[in-house]
């Protein structure tokens, strides 16, 4: 992308991030602490012992970011549907249309593609969100250092596999219904018109974090494992202490904050990307 296509993925990135941030923050309280009891007491609490800027601890760092990711995510995906479709694609109605294995196959490959950039970026936001009454990172920049002088480099990727996980299969799951849903609402010969970019990408949102979300709590609690939580050896052994302790709800925690966030925080950057694409790669006649 040039610095136009990633100003423009900047500001929407930053834009979803400033929506949904607050209910990132507690969704990240509730899957990886035990000290709220719900949706509402998480979110009492916070407020009374941090005020409104305990919900947005932590989003310096991933909006400073947010341009990397979004175009490493974006692009790799559109090269690989345009590699495996042999045609500037840019949805199911234009040029050759796209097979629902191919969407899913670029799809995961935009998962996999964004995962060693996002891996430190998500372990020091949860770290920070983590911190309620003691707090261990004064910012991100001292968060990055304490984890190299304890870690090493290899710390900054602690809970690597289980982002993994989490966003290969999801960000297949991602792109499908963006895809589908956005041809379900344009009328056929017509180029799909705000409501229904918006509308698909928040479904596309909601329908991946329904699938993602049990990754993302054995995720968020190997983050937290040295930031204040509890110590788990790896995936298999947080998700089978997890399931011991709490029972198979503990894997859907989340998942109404995951959801009420992923609709208006999607339907923004699909928007974005959807006009970034329409500026710069206009469709060939």
């Amino acid at each position: 992308y040039s610095r136009h296509h990633i100003l423009l993925l900047v500001t929407a990135g930053a834009l979803g991030l400033a929506v949904g941030y607050p209910l990132d923050t507690m969704k990240v309280r509730l899957q990886a602490q035990s000290a709220y009891q719900g949706i509402l007491h998480c979110m009492s609490k916070t407020y009374s012992n941090e005020g409104l800027r305990g919900f947005y601890k932590g989003m310096a760092f991933p909006v400073l970011t947010t341009g990397i990711t979004n175009s490493v995510v974006f692009g790799s995906y559109s090269n690989a549907l345009y590699y495996l479709t042999q045609s500037r694609h840019r949805g199911l109605d234009q040029g050759k249309p796209a097979s629902a294995p191919q969407v899913f196959a670029a799809g995961c490959f935009s998962g996999m593609m964004q995962v060693c950039v996002n891996a430190p970026i998500d372990l020091v936001k949860v770290c920070l969100q983590g911190q309620t009454t003691v707090q261990r990172y004064r910012g991100p920049v001292h968060c990055v250092t304490v984890i190299l002088r304890e870690e090493g480099p290899k710390g900054l990727f602690r809970g690597g596999l289980a982002i993994a996980l989490r966003d290969i299969p999801s960000y297949g799951l991602y792109f499908l219904p963006y895809e589908v849903t956005r041809k379900a609402l344009t009328q056929s010969g017509e180029e799909p018109g705000t409501f229904a970019t918006m509308m698909a990408g928040g479904m596309a949102g909601v329908v991946t974090w329904a699938f993602a979300t049990p990754m993302d709590v054995v995720k968020a609690r190997l983050q937290m494992s040295r930031a204040g939580g509890r110590e788990y050896r790896g995936v298999l052994h947080c998700m089978r202490v997890s399931f011991r302790e709490e029972g198979a709800r503990v894997f859907f925690k989340g998942l109404l904050l995951n959801s009420l966030r992923a609709f208006p925080v999607n339907a923004v950057m699909f928007l974005s990307y959807e006009s970034l694409m329409s500026m710069y790669c206009p469709p060939t006649t």
